[in-house]
């Protein structure tokens, strides 16, 4: 790596505050400061984990952001990936701020807030690749790079203490399906003049060589449509892949067949896209899936969402056989056009099951190519970036791990590659890079309506109730004396099948009873009996069967 110095101004240092996105997949949020001035890059959200029940989605808590917004200047966005701009609506309600982006990004940000009622009290500015935009004591300049989505850009975040690369999500395509190969000359030149830090992606630092261009899946796409020309097809891929669904429609169009588009992410995507001009759809070519019906089977190509298995997403619901406009099975292939994201791989597993027995045939080998750099694209970055310090970002752990390990081997020293974890706060200049503190951070959860409001105490009840279900015991007591009117009744959901467990309940009954008249005798207030009778009853149904259903005493008065 180049010896040379950063031009700097003497001053405060510049600080990076990453507040989600590091030791994880998804969440992408990272608040830069100096002195007076803040800028946010990205606003993503999370999928729930496994054990997140009956959550939609996890944002980021942006208290830091909430309790410094004097000094917020606007959100700049990379790319519209959910997990760079799904959190946009429900943070900006805090966080009015304005937002940047290129165009199809601004795009698909515009429809989220359309759908939050919130496009007239959220400023919004489309940002040209070249183009340097001033906040406070930033310049941010955005440059052309390539994924799996068009308008996705790398920033140039130019401070007092120096200058900041951060590459977003990328990948380095010279042959991509829209617009122009990624800006090489521009990462280049910025190197040459001097780069403190360099953020750049890691989501594919494990993997080894190139990764292929997008267009490599349309000649494969070619091939699958040449070999069955006697079938319907059915696509599942990523709704945001633009890319994608543009070389299904060509290949579609090459042999004449007509596209109908199912799943209503997709929908959204493609009519944004669609009307920025970021994908090229040849005419009479796009038909409603209400008009299917009107075409040869053989001649039809299905675009849908669900390629990750998602329980409610159209190909889930096709599978299952639910799906009100769309049928599957004998003569249809079904070809699925990604990679199972890590977690997701028994969904998907079970969708193609359901697929086979239903009759179809399924393809979901060699039809998708990442939209991450792999080894060889990162030491690319780093060989022309040439930055003092390395700062990798996007992914778990141990794909922080892997692109540190890179830098190091181009040469970066040790102390000057650093792994942070969300909520750090770095401070840095061209003499040093410390973390000197932490912020806030963690998982915001949004349930239905409901954002924030379920938390890890609610969350321990839904999965207590998940593993061992409940027992309510319901009692009467006269509100003067106490004494007992009714009950106790008991009431079982998700423990045991009442009707040919009597004998069970029935003892639970007594000694729920004789646990409430001993307790009665010696003039106990409720919150005593409510304890008295779970600690009763835990004890008696565990030695029975070795199971701990949560317990819940209701004490009415009359």
């Amino acid at each position: 790596m180049s010896k040379k110095k950063t031009v700097t101004v003497p001053g405060s240092k510049l600080k990076i505050i990453p507040l989600g996105g590091l030791e994880q997949i998804g969440m992408n949020i990272t608040a830069f400061e100096y002195e007076d001035s803040i800028i946010v890059v990205d606003c993503g959200l999370a999928f729930p984990a496994d054990d997140m029940l009956g959550i939609d989605l996890v944002i980021p808590d942006v208290t830091y952001l909430k309790e410094n917004i004097d000094r917020v200047k606007g959100f700049v966005i990379t790319h519209g990936h959910e997990d760079h701009i799904g959190s946009i609506p429900y943070v900006l309600k805090d966080v009015n701020v304005p937002i940047y982006a290129t165009r199809l990004t601004m795009g698909l940000i515009e429809n989220k807030l359309t759908e939050h009622a919130m496009m007239d009290v959220v400023r919004r500015k489309v940002v040209k690749f070249g183009q340097t935009i001033t906040l406070g004591s930033f310049r941010v300049e955005f440059i052309r790079t390539n994924h799996s989505i068009v308008d996705a850009a790398a920033l140039a975040i130019y401070s007092p203490a120096g200058v900041v690369v951060h590459t977003g999500d990328f990948k380095v395509d010279y042959t991509p399906v829209f617009g122009d190969a990624i800006d090489l000359q521009r990462f280049a030149e910025l190197g040459r003049k001097g780069v403190l830090a360099l953020l750049c992606d890691s989501t594919n630092a494990e993997r080894p060589g190139f990764t292929p261009s997008e267009k490599t899946v349309g000649k494969t796409f070619d091939i699958l449509f040449e070999e069955h020309k006697d079938t319907r097809i059915l696509v599942a891929t990523f709704a945001s892949n633009v890319d994608r669904v543009q070389q299904i429609i060509n290949s579609a169009y090459k042999f004449g067949r007509k596209v109908a588009v199912e799943g209503r992410s997709m929908v959204n995507i493609i009519d944004v896209a669609q009307r920025l001009g970021c994908i090229k759809i040849p005419e009479n070519t796009l038909v409603d899936a209400d008009l299917l019906k009107t075409v040869p089977r053989e001649k039809q190509v299905i675009i849908t969402t669900g390629s990750q298995g998602e329980s409610m997403a159209a190909l889930s619901r096709m599978a299952e056989g639910t799906h009100r406009k769309i049928s599957v099975g004998a003569g249809d292939t079904v070809i699925f056009s990604s990679h199972p994201i890590p977690g997701n791989e028994k969904s998907v597993t079970k969708i193609i099951n359901r697929l086979l027995q239903k009759g179809a045939d399924v393809v979901f080998q060699d039809v998708h190519v990442s939209g991450h750099a792999c080894q060889e694209e990162i030491k690319l970055i780093y060989a022309l970036v040439q930055p003092r310090y390395s700062i990798p970002v996007h992914g778990e752990y141990k794909h922080l791990m892997a692109q540190a390990k890179l830098a190091r081997e181009l040469g970066i020293p040790k102390e000057r590659v650093l792994i942070l974890k969300s909520g750090d706060v770095l401070e840095l200049n061209e003499e040093e890079a410390v973390v000197t503190g932490q912020v806030p951070v963690g998982d915001i959860l949004v349930d239905g309506l409901g954002v924030g409001d379920v938390g890890n105490v609610v969350l321990r009840d839904r999965q207590h109730l998940a593993e061992d279900g409940v027992m309510i015991i319901v009692m009467t007591l006269q509100q003067y004396n106490g004494a007992l009117l009714a009950g106790p009744d008991l009431v079982s959901r998700g423990f045991v099948y009442v009707k040919e467990s009597d004998a069970l309940m029935e003892e639970a009954r007594l000694v729920a009873e004789e646990c409430l008249v001993d307790c009665l005798e010696r003039g106990a207030d409720w919150n005593r009996i409510k304890s008295a009778l779970k600690d009763a009853l835990s004890e008696f149904i565990w030695k029975k069967t070795k199971r701990r259903p949560m317990i819940l005493p209701i004490i009415q008065e009359v």
